[in-house]
């Protein structure tokens, strides 16, 4: 097994605080491996054999309802942690983690999980932070879902990919990895047929540029003043 360079990872949230000997014990229990386009990392109700961090890529995290609907979760960026079943005691995966494009994980055997963080304890310290905040991400959608329009819905969540994926353009701000309507349908609890309504008005007004699984905010600010309008607005 190939060796993993504590300096690709020293700087990532899941390991602030550590020295570059502890990296290398904690390292020494990963491995790399490569996801094509598409393919599952791990599926939802499987055994969660593993845990993650993104090195490369992106990865689109999704559960399904009851009634067979696809709801998509969230999506991970680069350095972020996933699959950390283990770390709050569910002995399955709760969603299913597919890469968004062709994407590079390490990954653990939980098994190695109770003797890291016994060794580690910040190692916990730093997971439980990561899930703190998605949690008041989950928090926020809720609220979100209960008290506005589609439309505001859709903005915040085009805001939210920008600033977690967003690469600077010549006209804007590009999510930075291949995003369908459909997708964002499914982040935002509507149809696909609203969502296209909604983006193609975006673009008949230049507020977004929007082809094949590809979105750029042209005008985020105004996207923005859209998110956050009252009903009384004018």
């Amino acid at each position: 097994m190939a060796t993993i360079d504590p300096s690709l990872v020293a700087h990532l949230q899941l390991f602030a605080g550590f020295g570059t000997e502890e990296l290398g014990d904690i390292l020494r229990e990963a491995r790399s491996v490569r996801f094509a386009k598409n393919s599952p990392v791990f599926e939802e109700g499987q055994d969660a054999h593993s845990f993650f961090v993104l090195l490369h890529g992106h990865v689109r995290a999704t559960r399904t309802t009851p009634a067979g609907e696809q709801v998509v979760v969230r999506y991970v960026a680069p350095g972020e942690t996933f699959g950390v079943a283990v770390a709050i005691g569910l002995p399955r995966y709760p969603a299913t983690a597919t890469a968004v494009d062709d994407s590079v994980v390490l990954t653990w055997p939980s098994t190695t999980w109770p003797r890291l963080v016994a060794k580690f304890p910040a190692l916990a310290t730093n997971t439980l932070q990561t899930l703190g905040s998605r949690l008041q991400e989950t928090h926020t959608r809720v609220v979100e879902m209960s008290t506005q329009q589609v439309e505001q819905r859709v903005a915040h969540a085009l805001l939210r990919l920008a600033k977690q994926s967003g690469r600077k353009v010549e006209h804007g701000v590009e999510i930075d990895f291949p995003i369908s309507r459909q997708d964002v349908a499914q982040m935002t609890g509507t149809t696909l047929h609203t969502v296209s309504r909604i983006l193609s008005a975006w673009e008949s007004r230049g507020l977004i540029e929007s082809g094949r699984q590809r979105i750029v905010l042209r005008e985020p600010h105004k996207l923005f003043v859209l998110a956050e309008a009252t009903p009384d607005a004018g």
